[in-house]
């Protein structure tokens, strides 16, 4: 029992609290598909030709797909999920755009199955994108028949978009506000401000509220210079919590949110040869944290505690290269390292509840990106030391049926980067967490019709996972496009 040290005691908190035992699954499950939906999302054409006055341009498509796996406690779920998505795009000169992408849905969970205890339920409908864009370059060509000088541009967006930067270690979230992107010559600087929209789901799994409920505000600057084909960059970016009011009663712990962070970051992008591609960046995390809200110190049972604001010294790390066959079936082979720091006094990496002690530095990384961290473990970017190798290909290009059949496949080993500290569910004191093989098709099986296929299993290792049943993460899903 030592050797479990915090992190079991942890287990028997986090099992008495409601809100903080399948809220992670819902996290992972959320996380999932969210990567999933990138990969595969059907976007309109941004290419629009100068010399047309008006560009209207309308569609949208259904999706019907089934999903099983389980989930860290080792349930299993199933769900049938029917997804409908409409979008309108009216262009004028290519100077001003307007856009908008609806979606909605229902999300069918078998008897028991929902992560949530809310069981079937639809998909709220909201505007996932919708925004006005103009672009300074397009609109001088367009009404004053000249160019800007140096390839130089200024495009100004606001509204509702994903905001992706860099490799999408610290941000890729959508967020209602301001964009502006100003190029002179070589030199790009990108600035936003704005705040999440409210069904946002957050990092915080032990908020209440966190998957329907959640206002962060995001504001900062990224500075892109062209240097022959390389593209380095810097940024800064400020988060600021506005959920700061929500209070938590669980296991008789009163427990209050407020967690505001700062990020600079660096990075780098571009061809290392004419097959070699290459991503870079690395992030220092900055800010103060809430902390954790009782103990258990002379007893099994939580005492509250007086929470602590607390800085926060954290650092994260990706890196990726992608190798292209140049043959006819188009086969591309990657890998990619991720490092996150964690806190070695918090028995979750992630949350308030069961977060950083009081009085103490915080180092665990909590930033607001989306890494390929595989389907079935899904961990967040917090306290990790994890690699993938992988590729893809499309072997039948032979067939004039099946030639857009494409295979891929990712392995990857995870391990904490602290072994002391924790991840986002219960742990022992050790490194090594386990493996995961993923495979993926996806098939465009018409110009309207395409059908795709996710599945991974987790080996997870039992001496630092508290078992060793492997997790298995199986998505099936047919999207017809109009």
């Amino acid at each position: 029992m030592k050797s479990l040290h915090l992190f079991g005691v942890a287990g028997l908190v986090l099992s008495a609290a409601t809100c903080a035992i399948a809220q992670p699954s819902a996290e992972r499950f959320e996380r999932s598909m969210q990567q999933i939906r990138q990969e595969t999302l059907i976007r309109a054409n941004d290419s629009i030709p100068v010399d047309q006055r008006v560009t209207l341009d309308y569609g949208g498509y259904v999706s019907f797909g089934y999903l099983s796996l389980d989930d860290n406690n080792n349930q299993n779920h199933g769900l049938r999920q029917t997804e409908v998505v409409g979008f309108a795009r009216a262009n004028f000169d290519g100077a001003h755009e307007f856009f908008l992408r609806y979606r909605t849905g229902y999300r069918d969970f078998n008897q028991g199955d929902s992560f949530t205890g809310r069981g079937s339920e639809p998909i709220d409908g909201d505007l996932d994108a919708a925004y006005y864009k103009f672009d300074l370059a397009r609109f001088d060509e367009a009404y004053k028949g000249k160019s800007l000088p140096n390839n130089n541009d200024l495009v100004i967006k606001g509204g509702r978009d994903l905001v992706y930067w860099g490799n999408g270690l610290t941000l890729s979230e959508v967020i209602d506000g301001g964009m502006v992107d100003a190029t002179l010559g070589d030199l790009t600087l990108s600035f936003i401000a704005g705040v999440t929209p409210t069904r946002t789901v957050d990092f915080d799994a032990s908020r209440p509220g966190f998957d329907f409920n959640t206002k962060r505000g995001f504001y900062g600057g990224m500075a892109t210079l062209k240097v022959g084909q390389q593209k380095p960059f810097v940024y800064g970016l400020v988060q600021r919590d506005y959920n700061k009011d929500d209070i938590s009663e669980a296991a008789g712990i009163t427990t209050k949110f407020d967690y505001n962070s700062w990020y600079i970051g660096v990075g780098s992008s571009g061809p290392i040869s004419d097959r070699l591609l290459y991503g870079l960046e690395a992030v220092y995390e900055g800010g103060r944290s809430i902390s954790n809200s009782f103990t258990t110190e002379g007893g099994t049972l939580p005492t509250q505690i007086d929470q602590t604001h607390d800085v926060i010294e954290a650092w994260a790390g990706d890196f990726r290269l992608d190798y292209l066959l140049a043959d006819l079936h188009r086969t591309r082979l990657g890998a990619e390292v991720i490092l996150a720091s964690g806190d070695n006094d918090r028995t979750n990496t992630t949350t308030t509840f069961a977060g950083n002690k009081p009085g103490t530095k915080d180092n665990a990384f909590n930033g607001f990106g989306l890494l390929n961290t595989g389907l079935a473990f899904a961990p967040t970017v917090s306290n990790m030391l994890a690699f993938r190798i992988g590729g893809s290909t499309f072997p039948l290009d032979f067939s004039p049926s099946a030639r857009r059949v494409q295979f891929g496949t990712d392995i990857f080993l995870f391990n904490k980067l602290d072994r002391d500290a924790a991840i986002d569910e219960v742990s022992t004191t050790g490194r090594f967490l386990g493996w995961e093989p993923d495979v993926y098709m996806n098939w465009q099986i018409t110009s309207d019709v395409t059908f795709a296929a996710r599945y991974g299993i987790f080996f997870p290792d039992s001496s630092t996972l508290v078992t060793d049943q492997a997790r298995q993460f199986l998505f099936v899903n047919v999207t017809y496009s109009f």
